[in-house]
């Protein structure tokens, strides 16, 4: 007499044979792609969408960092941050009032260095109705320091200011173009 467990048995082994053969064989290495995802510092830790960052000091905002896209490189050598779609930045002070802001079409920001890179149609505003426009645009958070060495147009409320680079503080409030060349400045 025989017993039978499972009448497909027969066909497994085969079934088995057939599909590893298939798995060995038909796999093929893409050496290119294995490099690219075993660099761990080329893929992002992160990627967001529509996101605002706030960095707070004592509980308070003190800066809003709104962005379409946010990418966090957060295995690189020197992490970073990138906003390929742009960003909106505000600056608060201690009662939440906008102190400045700034817009750019491109943005990165450097981890260890506490560097901000801002470019493409950059426009900073301060409290005072000033306007900076600019196509590139650095700040220095440890520094406390915002600069650029290529041409700026600021309108003031004295007059449109034109030149190449520009150092100013965090808040654009006090700012100093290095080479005026044009621009004009109502008298009273």
């Amino acid at each position: 007499m025989r017993i039978t467990l499972f009448k497909g048995y027969r066909y497994i082994l085969p079934g088995i044979a057939i599909v590893g053969t298939t798995f060995f064989f038909g796999c093929k290495t893409d050496t290119e792609a294995i490099q690219y995802f075993s660099d761990k510092k080329s893929i992002p830790g992160v990627t967001a969408y529509n996101s605002e960052l706030e960095y707070t000091e004592n509980g308070v905002v003190k800066i809003m960092v709104k962005a379409p896209i946010t990418i966090y490189y957060q295995f690189s050598e020197e992490p970073y941050t990138e906003f390929p779609e742009g960003i909106t930045v505000y600056t608060y002070d201690d009662t939440l009032g906008v102190e400045s802001n700034l817009t750019a079409k491109y943005a990165i920001y450097y981890e260890k260095k506490m560097l901000w890179h801002a470019k493409n149609n950059v426009v900073a505003r301060n409290r005072k109705g000033e306007v900076l426009n600019t196509e590139e645009l650095y700040w220095d958070q440890g520094k406390h320091l915002i600069y650029t060495d290529v041409n700026v147009k600021i309108n003031s409320v004295n007059g449109n200011i034109y030149g190449k680079g520009l150092v100013s503080d965090e808040k654009f409030d006090s700012w100093e173009v290095k080479e005026p060349y044009d621009g004009t400045i109502l008298l009273e």
